[in-house]
């Protein structure tokens, strides 16, 4: 497997992250008006608010995405994770998901949280696999197709 490899994201990026994440919510779920937000404004609704997103990439194509958007001191949302349909299946998201967490070690995160729905089994097994686990979901949780809560604590 060819070595993937992560940067920041930069404004040129705007229209892969939107169009990597619209794929597979339209493959699995719908576009709410929550992903829209985000989707369409990630300078304003991640970055400028303590957020990241980074962009993965094999051979100078971006084949992935995800964010980390902010919820309090060291506490991050990992959201937004997306990966190119031709690439799935082919241990990115295990990569992906091991990045993640040693960007969070190093800055010293307490956790992370995440939302999903049973429906990703794939995702889902990813994250157990990393030591997430079940928590209850709020009532007011943000996304209709969220049926489960799952957070990783750091440190």
């Amino acid at each position: 497997m060819t070595k993937v490899s992560f940067r920041k994201y930069t404004r040129e990026d705007a229209s892969a992250f939107k169009a990597l994440n619209i794929e597979w919510l339209n493959k699995f779920f719908v576009v709410e008006a929550i992903d829209e937000l985000v989707l369409s404004n990630p300078q304003s609704e991640i970055l400028d608010k303590g957020g990241y997103i980074f962009m993965a990439e094999l051979e100078k194509e971006i084949i992935g995405t995800f964010a980390f958007i902010k919820k309090e001191d060291k506490i991050y949302e990992f959201s937004k994770m997306a990966i190119a349909p031709t690439h799935r299946g082919k241990g990115y998201g295990n990569t992906m998901m091991q990045f993640a967490i040693q960007f969070a070690d190093q800055h010293h995160w307490s956790k992370i949280i995440l939302y999903s729905s049973r429906r990703l089994e794939n995702s889902i097994h990813i994250y157990r696999k990393y030591g997430f686990i079940e928590v209850d979901v709020e009532q007011d949780v943000h996304y209709s197709r969220c049926d489960i809560k799952m957070e990783l604590n750091l440190n």
